[in-house]
This record gives C-alpha cells, structure tokens and sequence, in this order.
C-alpha cells in the first residue's frame, strides 16, 4: 500500500542560539511606571578597570616612593587623596567640587572603603597645601610609571620624536602669575603660558610645568631641554627636538647638542643668506622650493645649519586683477627657514617637522581634560595641579594602549589608542555595572547585553592575569631598565 506524503516533510528543528536568550523588545511611554531598587548601581563600571591597572604597574609602591608629602597630613592619607583626584579627572570631571556628583558611587567608595567620599573641600585644602615641591615629585613618579608600561606593552623604541609647544591658560580672576601675553582668542586677557612636550610615537606627556604668562627665554628653553633626558625609558637611545620659533636661540641649540639630540627649531628673527643658485624642487609639479646653507647668527658660538622653504606668493588680487611685482626676489616669496642638525636633504628636513603639527591636538585634548581649569588663585596651588592633570591625561594613554595591544583579536578594542579620550570613556568606562554583596564579597556584574561588556571583560581577564604574577614589567625585559629596578623585589 502506497502512502502519499509531502515531499518536504523535515521538522523544523528547535533554536538553540541567541532567540532563546533574546529580550523582547521593552515599550516605554509617558505612563510607564517607575520605582526605585537596593542594589548599588554605578555609571562608571569601567572604573574597575582603572584599579586593577594601578594594581598592576604597583602604583602605590611607586606613589609612596617618589611622592613627597605636603605638611598637612588626611586623614585618609596622601595616597588616596591624590588618586582621589585621578579618579576624578579620570571620570572626567576637572573641578575639585564635581566631587559631590561621584560622593556615593559604589566603585570609588569602595576603592576608598568608606561608605561616602568626604565632601569636595577636603580635597580643596588638600590641594590648597600642594606647591613646586609635590609637583616635582608626580614628575619622577611619571617617568618609572612609565618605564613600567613600555615593559608591560613591549614597547622598544630606540628613536623617539619629541614635539613641545606653549599654549595659553586665560585666567578671569586674580589668580598670582597671571600677565598679558601672546593671547589670540582673548587678546589683552591675562593667562598662564605652561609648557608641554609628548612623544610622538605613543601620543603620551613626557614633561612640562605651569609657567608665568610670559615668552619662554633662552635660558628657560635650555633648562627644560636638559630635563628631557631624566625622563626617558632606558631603550631609548637617540631623540629629535621639535619646537616653534619660540624656542628659538643659541641656548637651545647648545643644549640640544651636549645632549646628542637632534633638533628642529623654526627660525625666529636670524636672516640665513640662502644661495640663489641652489634653490631646487624635489617635485616639478609643485611651487615649492627649497635651499639650505651654514649660518652663524650674531651672538651665537658656532655657525649651525638653516634650512628653507620658499612658496611663491599670489600674482593676482582675489578680484582677478593684476598686482604690482615686488622690487626685490626675496618679497615674490614666503618662507619657512628652520634651524637643524640633520644631515638629510632640506625638503626631508622640513616634512619631518611638519609632523610636529599633531602636538596641537594633544595639547587641546590636554586642555579639555582639565588644564583650562584654574582651582586656586595660589600660583604654586596650581602648578601642582597642572602635573596632577596630565598624570590622569597619562593613565589614560596607558589604559587604553594597554587595552589595544592585549585585545587578542577582540574587534570591541580596535583602535582604541587613537580614540580621543571622551570616545574612550564611551567605550571603556562609562559601561554600567551592579555592585552585589555576596558570600561575604563584594562582584561587579555587566550586562550581557551591552555591546562594550566582551571588549571590557577581555581587558579585565588580561589585568587579572598579569597581577598574578609578582613583577609583570620585568619578565622578558626587552631593554635595561632605568627606573623600574629601583625598588626591592
């Protein structure tokens, strides 16, 4: 007996995958209803992160080793005063009273054991106690913190660019230091002209200090020069200096050269005499020409190389009308003319300098993380925390470096490091997180619905492993250490 069936007739088979486990889509109106619950909730679940990275590099050995402690004595004690305020500016809050946003966060209060933060004016007479001496101090405290993680990330640069500049804090009060100086949004404004100098290869703040709002004189430009090789890791071998006319003098040039670095500095005022005859174009097809010759300006030691570049100004007014020529060569002309010690060709000169361009996005993004902000009207209050600031700029160049490198193929990571800092807080610390008290511990949960969370547990997976082990940085050491070896194992 022949049966007639359908000519598909497989089953269906059931979903094992995702729809099982899927939410239903959640309708919210104006009557939904609201309410409140116990379990201690916090924006910041990224946050964790950021105390397992101080765990990691040993941050509190190398805070209380460097450290120099102002005469007023917290109660909570100097180490978490300070990290209080990194934990702030890491958030990205950049005054003193946004601690009362964050005084019951369940991740910070339980980083500091305490139930709440003490109020923001603690912290305020904490900073009101700080001067030169604390900010020298956070300066060593950067260099071995950094030395640590080039260890931990296997960085192993042997050649680093240097790019430095001076910016302009306005000031609107009465604060001391203030003066009228080079100020093109505010002009006749009084404000600070501090000094920052970062490493192009890792984006990072090397040195730099709060300065009067005055131009930077030779000598001040050669003392901060010969500061610069204190702070650099042991692999690093050879260094080139790249400045704005500003930094400009004999003083500069001579101390770039007792350190062996290379330089770069724009020329201010020193007029070369380039021969007519050498002007070339590297290629045919664009305006530019350039030159170089030996030149000894009035006053210095020794004659030093200049190198130039020269673009034919506009023959015609924008109105299309023919201009008069100029009487002489020199005024058909704008030039660029740098002073150097590099032996390269002058077009080769020039492109590596204008690679210097980028310190201006970093000295920007260093003023939105806090510089802007002005919290005492004490010169000597602020100075230190200007250091304090870019050591929180730092920590975040290190998080998310560290998170990259070590992602193992997380896709969540990807180009992290070259993320501004607001976009990384969006993708590594602004992650919501349940604080729950368990067997008598205390986890932190992340929803599994969060695209960041598996970018974020990977990270926290790689910290915990490396805590494990008891001197992370000095496995595999990759260069001698200068500043990592210093403490007792």
């Amino acid at each position: 007996m022949v049966k007639q069936r359908k000519n598909n007739s497989t089953k269906t088979p059931n979903s094992k995958g995702s729809e099982k486990e899927s939410v239903r889509a959640n309708r919210i109106n104006a009557s939904t209803h609201y309410e409140t619950c116990t379990e201690q909730l916090s924006p910041f679940g990224g946050l964790l992160g950021l105390i397992k990275f101080l765990d990691l590099v040993n941050f509190q050995e190398i805070f209380q080793k460097w450290y120099i402690p102002p005469r007023r004595e917290p109660k909570l004690g100097n180490y978490r005063m300070v990290v209080g305020m990194l934990m702030l500016l890491f958030i990205g809050f950049n005054r003193l009273w946004h601690f009362s946003y964050i005084c019951i966060d369940p991740l910070i209060c339980g980083f500091f054991h305490l139930k709440k933060l003490p109020a923001a004016t603690t912290f305020w007479r904490y900073m009101d106690s700080l001067g030169i001496n604390q900010a020298n101090s956070l300066l060593n405290v950067l260099r071995v913190l950094r030395e640590r993680v080039w260890l931990l990330c296997g960085l192993k640069f042997q050649k680093i660019h240097l790019s430095t500049d001076t910016t302009v804090n306005t000031i609107y009060g009465n604060q001391q230091g203030g003066r009228k100086g080079h100020n093109t949004k505010h002009r006749g404004k009084k404000g600070y002209r501090p000094v920052l100098c970062f490493i192009d290869e890792t984006r990072e703040y090397l040195i730099g200090k709060l300065r009067k709002g005055e131009t930077m004189s030779g000598e001040q430009v050669a003392k901060f020069i010969n500061t610069l090789k204190s702070q650099l890791p042991g692999c690093v071998q050879k260094v080139l200096f790249r400045a704005d006319g500003e930094f400009f003098s004999w003083e500069a040039v001579a101390a770039c050269i007792s350190n062996n670095f290379e330089y770069i500095i724009a020329n201010k005022l020193a007029k070369p005499p380039f021969d007519p005859k050498t002007w070339y174009k590297p290629k045919k097809r664009k305006p530019f020409e350039f030159n170089s010759c030996a030149y000894q300006p009035l006053g210095w030691e020794q004659p030093c190389r200049f190198v130039a570049m020269r673009i034919l100004k506009e023959s015609k007014t924008p109105t299309g009308e023919p201009i008069q020529y100029e009487l002489f060569e020199d005024d058909q002309y704008t030039y660029r003319i740098f002073c150097t010690n590099l032996i390269e060709k002058a077009h080769k000169v020039i492109a590596a300098y204008d690679k210097r361009a980028d310190v201006e996005n970093l000295v920007g993004e260093s003023k939105r993380e806090g510089l802007d902000a002005i919290p005492s009207s004490k010169f000597i209050n602020n100075y230190a925390f200007f250091q304090i600031v870019m050591l929180a700029y730092n920590i975040w160049r290190y998080f998310k470096m560290m998170a990259e490198i070590n992602n193992h193929g997380n896709t969540s990571l990807k180009g992290l490091a070259n993320n501004h800092i607001r976009i990384a807080r969006l993708r590594l610390l602004l992650i919501a997180a349940k604080v729950v008290y368990h067997s008598n511990n205390n986890k932190v949960k992340y929803s599994v619905h969060d695209a960041r969370t598996s970018g974020l547990m990977f990270f926290l997976n790689y910290l915990d492993k490396a805590r494990s082990k008891i001197r992370p940085w000095i496995e595999n050491t990759l260069w001698p250490c200068r500043f990592a070896l210093d403490f007792n194992a």
